[in-house]
């Protein structure tokens, strides 16, 4: 599936990407809560972060949003694991239907599970959204 960028998100990409040195897979911005989530390549969250998260400072400064970064990962159950954390999880399965869709079941505690979710549940809506770009996952379901 790919995926097609605005405008914005272009521009954020481009200058995470020359502030950090890292690269950049999938970008959401989010207006709503002021926040911006970068999804960056497997083994560059370390660029991304920066010493002392001194890197990530500088693109919330220059964005003048939250920022968050996500280290991507071709299986979907890191993938999603790295999503949803701080969150522990417990297990996630990935399964396919005979209709070829995809649902990952996420089983975890009640403290963890309203991590998972987020306030207004903003965490797990950006979730699906990632996992629907990046691995064709349609739905994530907490338990």
């Amino acid at each position: 599936m790919s995926i097609k960028f605005n405008a914005n998100e272009i521009r954020y990409i481009a200058l995470f990407e020359s502030l950090t040195g890292a690269m950049v897979k999938d970008c959401i911005i989010d207006e709503d809560n002021s926040k911006v989530t970068f999804v960056v390549k497997n083994g560059d969250m370390g660029l991304a972060i920066g010493k002392g998260g001194s890197t990530v400072n500088k693109v919330q400064k220059a964005v003048d949003k939250g920022v968050e970064i996500i280290e991507f990962s071709e299986d979907p159950t890191t993938f999603i694991k790295n999503i949803l954390a701080p969150a522990e999880l417990k297990n996630i399965k990935v399964l396919q239907k005979e209709t070829g869709e995809k649902i990952a079941t996420v089983a975890t505690d009640a403290v963890n599970k309203r991590i998972a979710i987020g306030k207004n549940g903003v965490n797990i809506e950006r979730a699906k959204l990632l996992a629907k770009r990046q691995h064709n996952i349609s739905n994530i379901i907490l338990k």
